[in-house]
C-alpha cells in the first residue's frame, strides 16, 4: 500500500611554453645540466575525462551551461503570469476564473461555440494556451498496468494505485509529495512487456475517471506514459581463465547479429507539473517537449491541458533493472512537484537527444565526434555522484587545464623544433614512451566497443609525434644486416653529429639510469603478469598480453620519468630544465588529481594520476638542492658569459689604470732628471 508524505520544497533536480630559441652550443661546457625531456614527455597523458569514454566532454559541459543560461535569461525576460483572474461571462453574466495573459487567445471557458465568418478550422493548431490557470488546485491518481488501454480506477488492484493525491497546488514550488511503495511485476511485463502508467488529473473535487458518470473533459483529463524503457543491452565480452582447461571445452554461445533490446525499469519516478508554460507556437516546440503537450479533446484545438512532465532525465542506465521472469517484485519511489518551464525545456530536450543518439549508436550508426550515445549519461553521473563544491571547483579548473594543456603541447613541439643538440635528451626515454603509447593504443583497440574512434585517432597522433621527436635527435637509417640475419635490413639510429663532452655524459648517465630501471621494472612486470594470469579472466592470450602490458604502463609508467631525475642527480644541476613547460605539466597533474575524485575510471588509471606527483616533489627538492648557478652556460649556450665578461672588463680597467699611473711616474722622473742635469752640468738618465 502506498504511503504519502507532504514535504517542504525540494531541489528541482537531483544532485544533479615557449622555450628559448637555442643558440649554437660551445664545444666545451662545464657540467651544468641535461634537459629533462623524458620527465617533460612523461607528464603528457590523455586526460581522464577523455579516456573514460573517448568523447570531448568539455564541449558537452560548456554547451549545456551556455544553453541553460540563455534559456534562463529568456524565460525570466519573457515570462508572463497566468494565474487566475475573474471575468464576467457575457452569456450568463456570472464571474468565471480564467488564466490571464492569453496573448489574444480567448479563455477556454469563454471560447466561441462556432467559427467566425471566413475562419478556417485547422486540425493542427499554430498557437496553444493552457486551459486552466497556473495556480489551480488539482487531484491526481496514477495507476500501473501492463495494458495501454485504461480500466476503471475502482477495478484496479490497490497495489497498482501507486499515487493518489488531492489538493496539489500548481505553481507552489514548496508543495512536494513523495510516495514509497512496492508492487508485483505483472507476467506480461516480465516477458519483455511495457509497464504503463495511467495518469488521471483534474481540478480539485472533479471526477477523474473517464469511465464514471460526471466526468467532464473541461475539468479533467487522462493520458498514458510508459514507465519502462526499451534499451539495447550492453554487450559484455566473454572472458575466461586462460589456465583453466575446462573453459576450452565449453561451446561458445552464438553472438546475435544486431543489438539485444530489453525492457529496463528504474525505481525512481519524478513527475513535475509545468504550470507557467504560457502561450506557445506548437510547430516550434522541440520534439522532446512536444511529446508532453496534450491538446484538449473538445475540438477547439487551441488549448492544452496542464503539462505533467514524466522526468526520466536522472534515470541512469547503470541504475536500471532488466525485466525478466526472475523479477517478481519492484520498489517504486515517486516524487510529485512543480518545475519551471526553462528547466523542463532543458531536461526534456537533452533527454530526447541523448536517447536518439543511443538508439542510433545501438544500431550501428556513426555519431558526431565518434561517441557511443552514453556521453550525456556520463555527465549526469558526474552531477549525481560528486559533491557540489568539488564539482564547482572542477568546473573552474577545467578551463585552466585546457589552457595549460595547450601551452604545454606547444612548448613540447617548439622545444624539439628549436633544439640544435642532444644535450639532456634521453633517446631511450623517447623510445620507451613510443612503446607505452603503442601499448595503450592496442589496448583501446582491443576494447573498441567502449572506445570511440576519436580517442583512437588522438592516441595514434600522439604516437606519430613521439616518432617525429626521434628524428629530431638522431638519424634513423636502414642498414644492411649482418650475414645470417633473418631480415636483409636492420633499423639503426645514428648520432647527427659528433657528441660533445656534455652530450656524451648525458648518454652515459641515460644508460646507467635505464640499467637500474630495468632491474626494477622487469620483476614488477613479471609479477603482475603472473598474478593476472592466475587470478583474472581474459578474452584471449592476446588480450592477456595487452592488458598486462597496459596495466604495467599505468602502474609503473612513472619509471620512465626517473632517468631525468637520475641525470640531474649525477650532474648536481637543474639549470637545464625548461621551467615554464615543466610548471605547465605539473599544474596539470594536480588538476588531474582533482578529476580523479570526480570522474569514474579504472583503479589503475586513478592511481596513475597520482604517480606524477612523486616526480614533482622530487623535482622541487632538486631545484632546492641544486640551485641554479647563472654564471654557467646552459645547453642552449645561454648564460655564463656575463660574469666572465665583467671580470675581463674589470681586469682591462685595472691594467689601464696601472699603465696610466706608470706613465705619469716616468714623465715626472724624466722632468726631474732634466732639471738635475742642467743644474749640475751632468747628464740625465731616464729610468725605464
Amino acid at each position: 500500500m502506498a504511503s504519502s508524505t507532504v514535504g517542504k520544497r525540494q531541489p528541482e533536480t537531483q544532485p544533479p611554453v615557449p622555450v628559448p630559441v637555442p643558440q649554437q652550443q660551445q664545444q666545451q661546457q662545464k657540467k651544468n645540466g641535461v634537459s629533462s625531456d623524458s620527465l617533460y614527455r612523461g607528464l603528457t597523458r590523455i586526460h581522464p575525462l577523455r579516456l573514460a569514454q573517448g568523447f570531448n566532454l568539455y564541449r558537452i559541459v560548456f554547451g549545456i551551461a551556455i544553453y541553460l543560461g540563455l534559456n534562463l535569461i529568456i524565460s525570466l525576460v519573457m515570462r508572463k503570469d497566468q494565474r487566475a483572474v475573474s471575468v464576467t461571462d457575457p452569456e450568463t453574466g456570472r464571474p468565471v476564473a480564467v488564466a490571464a495573459n492569453m496573448d489574444g487567445i480567448p479563455p477556454y471557458q469563454l471560447r466561441p461555440k462556432t467559427l467566425n465568418e471566413g475562419a478556417q478550422y485547422r486540425s493542427i493548431p499554430r498557437r496553444i494556451a493552457p486551459i486552466w490557470p497556473q495556480d489551480s488546485l488539482v487531484d491526481i491518481v496514477v495507476t500501473l498496468s501492463p495494458s495501454f488501454n485504461p480500466k476503471p480506477i475502482a477495478q484496479t488492484p490497490a497495489e497498482y494505485v501507486v499515487l493518489k493525491e488531492n489538493g496539489f497546488r500548481m505553481d507552489d514550488r514548496s508543495d512536494v509529495r513523495t510516495i514509497d511503495t512496492k508492487f508485483t511485476v505483472p507476467p506480461a511485463v516480465q516477458n519483455n512487456g511495457t509497464l504503463w502508467g495511467h495518469f488521471y488529473i483534474g481540478l480539485a473535487g472533479s471526477q477523474l475517471d473517464p469511465h464514471e458518470a460526471g466526468f467532464d473533459s473541461d475539468k479533467a483529463y487522462h493520458f498514458v506514459h510508459p514507465l519502462t524503457q526499451y534499451l539495447a543491452k550492453k554487450r559484455v565480452a566473454k572472458t575466461r581463465n586462460l589456465l583453466d582447461t575446462r573453459s576450452d571445452e565449453e561451446p561458445e554461445e552464438p553472438v546475435p547479429a544486431g543489438p539485444v533490446i530489453a525492457s529496463h525499469y528504474h525505481a525512481n519516478a519524478s513527475f513535475a507539473f509545468v504550470p507557467a508554460m504560457g502561450v506557445k507556437d506548437l510547430s516550434q516546440l522541440h520534439p522532446g517537449l512536444g511529446q508532453f503537450v496534450r491538446l484538449e479533446t473538445t475540438g477547439a484545438r487551441d488549448g492544452s491541458d496542464p503539462l505533467l512532465f514524466v522526468n526520466t532525465f536522472w534515470q541512469l542506465t547503470s541504475h536500471m533493472t532488466v525485466l525478466n521472469e526472475t523479477v517478481k517484485e519492484l520498489p517504486l519511489h515517486i516524487e510529485l512537484k512543480n518545475m519551471a518551464f526553462w528547466q523542463f525545456q532543458i531536461l526534456a530536450s537533452i533527454e530526447a537527444n541523448s536517447k536518439e543518439n543511443a538508439r542510433q549508436a545501438a544500431f550501428g550508426a556513426s555519431l558526431p565526434g565518434g561517441g557511443d550515445g552514453t556521453e550525456i549519461e556520463m555527465v549526469k553521473e558526474i552531477f549525481m555522484d560528486t559533491n557540489p563544491i568539488l564539482l564547482a571547483i572542477t568546473a573552474v579548473v577545467t578551463v585552466a587545464h585546457l589552457v595549460l594543456e595547450t601551452l604545454a603541447f606547444g612548448s613540447d613541439i617548439a622545444h624539439y623544433r628549436k633544439k640544435k643538440d642532444n644535450v639532456g635528451i634521453s633517446v631511450r626515454s623517447i623510445l620507451a614512451n613510443v612503446v607505452m603509447q603503442a601499448i595503450i593504443f592496442l589496448y583501446l583497440l582491443d576494447n573498441s566497443q567502449n572506445t570511440s574512434w576519436m580517442i583512437l585517432g588522438t592516441q595514434g597522433v600522439g604516437i606519430l609525434i613521439e616518432l617525429w621527436k626521434i628524428t629530431t635527435v638522431v638519424n634513423v637509417r636502414l642498414r644492411a644486416a649482418a650475414p645470417g640475419s633473418l631480415l636483409p635490413w636492420r633499423l639503426v639510429m645514428e648520432d647527427k653529429h659528433k657528441l660533445t663532452e656534455t652530450e656524451a655524459k648525458t648518454k652515459e648517465y641515460d644508460q646507467v639510469a635505464f640499467r637500474y630501471m630495468y632491474a626494477v621494472a622487469v620483476p614488477l612486470l613479471a609479477a603482475y603478469g603472473i598474478y593476472s594470469l592466475v587470478y583474472e579472466t581474459h578474452k584471449s592470450w592476446y588480450s592477456f598480453v595487452i592488458t598486462t602490458l597496459v596495466g604495467s604502463v599505468y602502474a609503473y609508467g612513472f619509471l620512465m620519468m626517473v632517468p631525468s631525475l637520475y641525470i640531474n642527480y649525477r650532474l648536481k644541476s637543474v639549470a637545464h630544465m625548461p621551467g615554464k613547460a615543466m610548471m605547465y605539466k605539473f599544474l596539470n597533474t594536480f588538476i588531474d588529481d582533482l578529476f580523479a575524485f570526480t570522474i569514474k575510471m579504472p583503479v589503475l588509471h586513478r592511481l596513475a594520476t597520482f604517480r606524477d606527483d612523486i616526480i614533482f616533489f622530487v623535482y622541487i627538492y632538486q631545484r632546492w638542492a641544486y640551485r641554479t648557478d647563472y654564471t654557467r652556460v646552459n645547453e642552449f649556450g645561454q648564460g655564463g658569459g656575463d660574469g666572465e665578461e665583467k671580470k675581463e672588463e674589470k681586469k682591462e680597467e685595472g691594467e689601464g689604470d696601472d699603465g696610466a699611473k706608470r706613465g705619469r711616474e716616468e714623465e715626472e722622473e724624466e722632468e726631474k732628471g732634466r732639471a738635475t742635469g742642467r743644474d749640475g752640468g751632468g747628464t740625465a738618465t731616464r729610468r725605464r
